[in-house]
């Protein structure tokens, strides 16, 4: 009896197809920025000094709809990037950290960490430029936010080496978070330094604080982990 040929596509789709989709949608979103333009995508971006006014419109009572547009791009700026690079970077890096995420607790966690990590990277990054007026727009803090929660998973929990296509072999967990460690202390030292760039360090620490505050609370347990305890 012949056995059946493993088809690695079809094995992705199986694994990854929900998070291949939420990429999917964020490279088609990218499309629509580059043929309709600024006007189109620029209400959808997040500017700190608006988002605070609309924060102060709240305590104040005077609450508006134009308000709760402006809380909506702490998510949706997530969805927008400026140029071909940065959406391919952010994109190759999620595929790799939430991947992980996916292997391990499934992608209802995946789309709950991305979704909540976004908005604690834009948040983040609008309390330390609260009086600027700078749009902003990516998904690193989302980004951030899932190697912030591999790390949160991997002190907690003894995980499995990862088996992610396309890596070629199984790659240590530690090695992993270290990548994760390493990211975040470049994130911080730049911020630190003051110095002029259109980089985001703000929300990218915002995420990835955010990330592993989730992995430290949520009633989770990753497939094949033991507990530290």
């Amino acid at each position: 009896m012949r056995g059946v040929r493993y088809d690695p596509v079809r094995g992705l789709l199986q694994a990854q197809g929900p998070l291949l989709a939420l990429i999917t949608l964020i490279f088609a979103i990218y499309v629509l920025q580059e043929m309709k333009g600024e006007e189109w995508y620029g209400p959808m971006m997040a500017v700190p000094g608006e988002i605070v006014a609309s924060l102060q419109h709240l305590r104040e009572g005077n609450f508006s709809l134009a308000d709760a547009k402006e809380f909506g791009t702490l998510v949706s700026c997530a969805f927008l990037h400026a140029d071909p690079s940065h959406v391919i970077y952010n994109m190759l890096f999620l595929w790799i950290f939430a991947a992980l995420a996916a292997e391990l607790v499934g992608h209802r966690w995946v789309f709950a960490v991305f979704l909540i990590t976004a908005i604690t990277g834009s948040a983040f990054h609008v309390a330390i430029n609260a009086q600027k007026f700078i749009p902003m727009l990516g998904a690193s803090g989302a980004v951030m936010g899932f190697e912030g929660f591999y790390l949160g998973m991997s002190l907690r929990w003894h995980l499995p080496a990862p088996h992610i296509w396309p890596m070629a072999r199984p790659v240590p967990p530690g090695q992993l978070a270290a990548l994760g460690v390493a990211g975040v202390f470049i994130d911080y030292t730049s911020l630190m330094s003051h110095s002029a760039s259109n980089v985001a360090y703000g929300a990218h620490l915002g995420g990835f604080v955010g990330g592993l505050v989730i992995a430290a609370l949520a009633p989770l347990r990753p497939r094949g982990a033991r507990s530290r305890h």
